[in-house]
């Protein structure tokens, strides 16, 4: 990376100017990408305007077309829809209308269009981007526009975002908006979850998503819900029956409730539509449970966004601006989006066309081809949907296995939906299941149950490790763990936990030299708040941290607000891992974020205070400062806050926070328990792979490194990785891996708390192709 290319970011922009819109349905997250496109630009020396209530501004002109500042988006990140209003228009669908849109950025000099919106308004972006040299001769003909003007102006670069609640859009693995919108749906099937448990209640829920079943879905796997209605895969023509056995089922079980989601769009194999009276009245009618119908509606568009949409709607702002600014007549229109974790260029109108497809194939009863253009990753959450719906596990245990499943390290949200998806997925493979309680120390112990399939009913929401769990180290108890092994006839471990979990299972490898009984397979689930497990990007019960820290930070900013001038210093947690503190400082707006892997001086610490110093001169007279537990021993907590307390005498005033344990509670959040629900399913099914590949004369020997692995997500797809081959990339003095995805995204966090840094961007998301992405990739 040379220092001109690092120049270049902030000069890009000079002498062009960029206009940001929000068009079609509202979704939360938007704002995040307006005020992330705002700052960018100016940053990169654009000037930036605000287009308001969507395309209508855009026909309409005048006042709708403003300039936009530094600060007139402060405080805008917390807050649900898009604050710079969108509205369905009709006029910009006819030639006149967006002849008078060409006019009005013609006449600002605007040749950058920022579009975020679902897939109708990008495809609007995208004819008015193919026209745009017609309208222009139009315009010099009729004398409105000079022929300076149209030579300045003589082509138009479109960037779309999308921003829809449905994450109906093909391209992109989450649009903005769809996290946030499962928030609200979670929110809600907890709390009608404990009355329907009440009263042994049947509930119909139905969500949002039009054609799209995504929302319903993700709902389902997230809520443990008996049955789902979406409208990519119609039920058989005998799902009446089908169902009305199933409720009957999980009710003998012992179940106080049953839960059924509907898609809105839901439809038979006819295409008839399915609608959730139609459901509560078979229930009714055939079983006589006491059966309510709740219509989630609008309260999905809702509230504000959560911490994912914020992050993702603040990269997604990056990036478009670079895509803007880099574009050349010859740049196809594009969507930026996400991938796993890496942000990609698509073509915008190769998305539209497959969004069509999906349309198109639906419309013509063609579902597998619709399920399959939806992409590996909603084939995936299916998949797992189907095989945790199914209630009747096999009776028979001959050629059965034992599977054991443990806890290790600190609680962490999102733990119980992974003990349960693994649980129940082992004993749908006709095993054994034994859990074990208080992690190694339990093992060595012998806190060892059978668990059958309603052993573990209700636990995909529950916060914290009902199994209970300890950061002992089995190392020290090999002995008696050994014995128990036997004791138990455990086959395979299934180790679902944070960094202990990980250092846990090397020391299993190591004890294989002296214990025959400890070769048996196992796999590491990563779940621990502090995201610091080696082998994954992600890691169960990070994301439920993190929003925990944002609802924080957002009322200590209204607090702050409501004072001014008053800056307030928190602590976060993660051990040496700056995860959470990067994370939450992106999403709630921080001004920094101090973290262990970016080592500071007094020199920044100074650089910092100055800078609020500047900034308490503006009309945003708050600041808001990260700091990770274990980011220097010497500048602790309380010394940044006294040296930010001498250094703001007069100025402003300090007030400092440790969030502590709280960070560790909670109930998961739907990223948590899906993300969860998938691991454990999918650690089972490779076990029971290994399992099989070790038995050898009645027992099993697994003695290779690849029988004892980390399963991680890593960039775009879930892999096994032998921890032995994860020591190298392991820094075990400060239980960090050595290589972390998320540190680049830190100058972010300072170009959006306007300093002037250099922006690596060498990181670039190059154009793509949806179609090879589509079989190349394994979803999550």
């Amino acid at each position: 990376m040379t220092h001109e290319e690092h120049h270049a970011a902030k000069t890009l922009g000079i002498g062009k100017a960029i206009a940001v819109l929000t068009s079609g349905g509202d979704a939360q997250g938007m704002n995040a990408a307006v005020r992330a496109v705002v700052r960018v630009g100016i940053f990169t020396g654009a000037r930036v305007f605000f287009v308001h209530e969507g395309y209508q501004g855009l026909v309409d002109g005048g006042d709708h077309i403003r300039e936009a500042t530094w600060e007139s988006v402060s405080m805008m990140l917390q807050l649900g829809g898009t604050v710079i209003g969108s509205a369905r228009c009709k006029d910009f669908r006819e030639r006149e209308g967006r002849l008078r849109a060409a006019y009005n950025l013609v006449k600002r000099g605007i040749t950058n269009l920022c579009v975020i919106g679902g897939d109708g308004s990008l495809t609007g972006a995208d004819t008015f981007r193919s026209e745009w040299s017609d309208l222009l001769s139009d315009l010099q003909k009729a004398g409105k526009i000079t022929d300076e003007e149209a030579t300045k102006s003589s082509y138009l670069n479109i960037v779309g975002l999308v921003g829809s609640i449905d994450n109906d859009f093909c391209g992109t693995d989450m649009t903005i908006g769809t996290d946030s919108a499962l928030h609200r749906i979670i929110e809600i099937v907890d709390a009608i979850t404990t009355t329907a448990q009440s009263h042994q209640r049947t509930f119909v829920l139905e969500v949002m998503g039009r054609h799209c079943g995504y929302l319903a879905l993700v709902t389902s796997l997230s809520c443990g819900a008996d049955w789902v209605f979406i409208p990519e895969c119609p039920p058989d023509d005998d799902w009446e029956e089908h169902l009305c056995r199933r409720l009957s089922e999980t009710r003998t079980r012992g179940s106080r409730l049953n839960i059924i989601i509907v898609a809105e769009g839901a439809i038979d194999k006819n295409g008839k539509p399915i609608t959730s009276e139609d459901i509560k009245n078979l229930v009714v009618k055939r079983l006589g449970y006491d059966t309510r119908v709740t219509v989630l509606g609008h309260v999905q568009r809702g509230g504000t966004p959560s911490a994912f949409d914020r992050i993702l709607g603040s990269r997604m702002g990056v990036e478009a601006v670079m895509a803007l600014l880099e574009g050349t007549p010859d740049t196809p229109a594009c969507v930026v989006s996400l991938s796993g974790n890496q942000a990609v260029r698509l073509p915008l109108m190769e998305c539209v066309q497959v969004t069509k497809d999906v349309t198109k194939a639906m419309d013509d009863k063609k579902f597998d081809e619709a399920m399959k253009l939806r992409g590996r990753s909603f084939m995936n959450n299916w998949e797992v949907y189907k095989l945790l719906a199914h209630v009747r596990p096999p009776v028979s245990k001959s050629g059965s296995h034992t599977v054991a499943v443990m806890n290790v390290g600190a609680p962490a949200a999102g733990m119980n939906a992974a003990v349960r998806s693994t649980v129940r997925i082992a004993l749908i493979q006709g095993n054994r299941v034994l859990v074990v309680h208080d992690g190694f120390e339990g093992l060595a112990k012998g806190q060892i149950e059978e668990a059958g399939w309603s052993y573990v009913g209700g636990w995909t929401g529950q916060g914290g490790s009902k199994l209970g769990t300890k950061r002992t180290l089995p190392k020290k108890s090999f002995e008696q763990i050994s014995a128990n092994i036997t004791k138990f006839n455990i086959q395979g471990l299934v180790i679902i936990g944070g960094f202990e979990a990980y250092t846990g299972g090397l020391e299993l490898m190591e004890g294989r030299k002296q214990f025959d009984e400890l070769c048996i397979p196992f796999v590491v689930i990563p779940a621990t708040v502090s995201n610091n497990v080696p082998g994954s990007d992600f890691s169960i019960g990070a994301d439920t941290a993190l929003n925990t820290i944002c609802t924080t930070c957002d009322r200590i900013k209204q607090s702050a607000a409501g004072t001014k001038r008053r800056v307030f210093i928190i602590e976060t947690m993660g051990g040496y891992c700056g995860y959470l503190a990067t994370m939450a400082g992106l999403a709630a707006g921080a001004d920094a974020a101090y973290i262990f892997e970016e080592p500071f001086t007094i020199r920044d610490l100074q650089a910092n205070v100055e800078h609020l110093v500047q900034k308490m001169k503006t009309t945003v007279k708050r600041g808001l400062v990260l700091r990770n537990e274990k980011c220097n021993e010497n500048y602790t907590t309380d010394f940044i806050f006294n040296l930010y307390s001498e250094e703001g005498k007069g100025i402003f005033d300090s007030r400092k926070n440790v969030l502590g344990h709280m960070q560790q509670g909670g109930s998961p959040t739907p990223f948590d328990r899906n993300f969860a629900t998938k691991m454990g399913a999918k650690a089972m099914n490779w076990m029971s792979g290994k399992i099989k590949e070790s038995y050898r004369n009645g027992r099993i020997f697994a003695n290779t490194p690849d029988s004892g692995c980390v399963l991680g997500m890593r960039k775009r797809a879930l892999v096994f990785q032998p921890v032995t081959e994860l020591k190298d990339q392991t820094d075990f003095e400060h239980r960090i891996p050595k290589e972390q995805w998320w540190l680049k995204l830190r100058p972010i966090l300072k170009i959006l708390a306007k300093y002037e840094i250099d922006l690596d961007t060498s990181d670039h998301a190059h154009l793509e192709h949806i179609s090879r992405k589509r079989s190349g990739e394994a979803g999550v």
